[in-house]
């Protein structure tokens, strides 16, 4: 089977403080976002470039989205899973597992943000 794109090219995290998830996502990724509103849904977009493989994605404030610990998992890519797990919980989230071997595919931890998010981090050391 040919495969001719990754399957995901945009994701949306729901929260219900838009400020605090910009501020726990920006210091748990070292990341900035750029702030867009359309209509009453207000949303802010991770740092990206188009030119680099990998979805780009938003923090997500509307009245139909939820945050949630049962559904969807999304995965950061980062250079070491310990690095952005270590700064979950001083930011106010919590560890749901921390890093953890999978093997050849690398390694993995996954947290709750401090929206009700389960969010999974993946590294390759």
């Amino acid at each position: 089977m040919e495969v001719k794109n990754n399957p995901v090219n945009w994701f949306e995290i729901a929260v219900t403080d838009l400020d605090r998830a910009k501020k726990f996502y920006g210091a748990v990724l070292e990341t900035e976002f750029q702030d867009l509103e359309m209509g009453p849904t207000k949303m802010a977009m991770f740092a990206m470039d188009p030119e680099k493989s990998g979805a780009g994605g938003s923090l997500l404030l509307a009245d139909e989205a939820k945050p949630s610990a049962d559904g969807t998992t999304i995965y950061f890519q980062c250079d070491d899973v310990a690095n952005e797990a270590g700064r979950v919980e001083a930011n106010g989230g919590q560890i749901v597992f921390p890093k953890m071997d999978i093997g050849e595919f690398g390694f993995v931890a996954q947290f709750m943000d401090t929206e009700g998010n389960r969010i999974g981090l993946h590294s390759h050391q």
